[in-house]
């Protein structure tokens, strides 16, 4: 006779049991992009006229391994949310901060150059709609 699922539950000491309630939370916290959507109650179409791009191209981003983080961002963006960078280490969480200047609209100057981090005037604060970036 096949054992059920509901008994086996039961022979579970307490601190197994709170062993799966922690990963089962965990596991709820790293998603995929598709799963991000999805939990979102978005549908490619939907985030594909956010982005201004054709289903197809957000079903392919859907499926990457790899990719910019200025691509990332804007599809994070599309949902309504932010992406933040950080480095962990054993004793401590570093946010990165290098990829903020993609966070802001590019701006043309007087001479039809685009303003970036590396050629923008110094006293332009380039903070200002930081987006930090958590991998």
């Amino acid at each position: 006779m096949a054992t059920k699922w509901r008994d086996i539950r039961h022979n579970h000491s307490p601190e197994v049991e709170a062993e799966i309630a922690h990963r089962v939370k965990d596991a709820a916290r790293v998603m995929t992009l598709y799963q991000l959507r999805e939990a979102r109650n978005l549908t490619q179409v939907s985030l594909a006229n956010v982005l201004q791009i054709n289903q197809g191209a957000v079903s392919r981003m859907e499926k990457r391994t790899d990719m910019y983080v200025s691509t990332l961002r804007n599809f994070i963006q599309a949902m309504g949310g932010q992406l933040q960078v950080k480095a962990i280490f054993p004793d401590a969480e570093v946010g990165i901060d290098q990829f903020e200047a993609l966070a802001k609209p590019q701006e043309e100057d007087e001479f039809g150059e685009i303003q970036t981090q590396s050629n923008a005037p110094e006293n332009q604060s380039n903070r200002e709609d930081a987006v930090n970036v958590s991998l």
